[in-house]
């Protein structure tokens, strides 16, 4: 085979990421005209036993199984006040919620469940921050554990740390990741919280096997691709020299999807391209 040759059959080895956006399901035909493969929606609004009583469960899930973008997760995932760290910590309720949350998610085909949470996971001040992280370690283990009963896939999100004061970075994620070891707790990767916390890319080198998901949004005033000008290519880059090879999805805050929606797609697919081409 020639080098040409070669080098081609590599190329066409690699997928290049497909985009996806968090949004409001009933936006669904005009999501899917602007181009976007996936939707992720909130957990609160459509999976939540806590939230959503049967009856709207079940009108809710008629629609997302006909969605023409399909649901790839939900995100919002635990109520701010269901502690799973802290003095109030309730394993008990914490693994009833999220047991009837995975039946619910399953049911609609739902493959991922981003765990961010910065409410739930807020450490109380005063509290032993170790003790905090034993806490959440030993807490995921056991969701991770009545995830995998459901083929539910956790994505372990780094929140900045205006939102959180807790796994803040990308690193302190991986670290739990580690310490949980399941395969169904797996690491989000949000680009955003990392351009707020100065996270150098450098990190996502060591997230190999581990990262499953991945979110974007500019970082001044957490605007969709293209707004201010923002350059996600680094990032890109070190994605691409990991073979990760999951969903890049907008996670952002919109003047007007209709009029914003394809040119963030648009601007977001170019730089991916250039990236994952190189």
């Amino acid at each position: 085979m020639s080098m040409a040759a070669t080098a081609s059959t590599a190329q066409e080895k690699t997928k290049i990421p497909d985009i996806g956006i968090v949004q409001d399901y009933e936006n669904d035909s005009l999501l899917n005209a602007q181009g976007y493969r996936y939707l992720v929606e909130s957990t609160q609004k459509i999976f939540s036993p806590a939230a959503v009583p049967e009856q709207e469960y079940r009108q809710h899930l008629e629609v997302l199984k006909r969605l023409r973008t399909p649901l790839l997760g939900s995100n919002l995932f635990i109520p701010g006040k269901l502690k799973v760290v802290g003095p109030q910590a309730d394993e008990k309720a914490v693994l009833s919620y999220v047991s009837t949350v995975f039946q619910r998610a399953h049911a609609a085909g739902s493959r991922f469940i981003i765990w961010g949470s910065g409410g739930s996971r807020q450490v109380p001040a005063g509290f032993d921050r170790s003790t905090a992280k034993a806490q959440f370690v030993a807490m995921a283990k056991k969701v991770a554990a009545l995830a995998k009963e459901y083929d539910i896939t956790l994505a372990l999100e780094n929140l900045n740390s205006t939102e959180a004061n807790f796994i803040n970075t990308v690193a302190e994620a991986l670290e739990v990741v580690k310490a949980v070891e399941h395969e169904n707790f797996r690491l989000c990767l949000d680009i955003y919280h990392m351009l707020k916390e100065d996270e150098s890319p450098s990190i996502i080198g060591q997230a190999k096997g581990y990262l499953v998901y991945c979110e974007v949004a500019e970082e001044e005033g957490r605007t969709a691709p293209g707004v201010h000008g923002e350059d996600f290519r680094p990032y890109f880059s070190a994605l691409k020299s990991i073979g990760y090879q999951g969903p890049i999805v907008i996670e952002c805050r919109w003047n007007n999807i209709t009029a914003q929606g394809a040119e963030a797609q648009q601007y977001l697919r170019k730089q991916i391209d250039e990236a994952y081409r190189k």
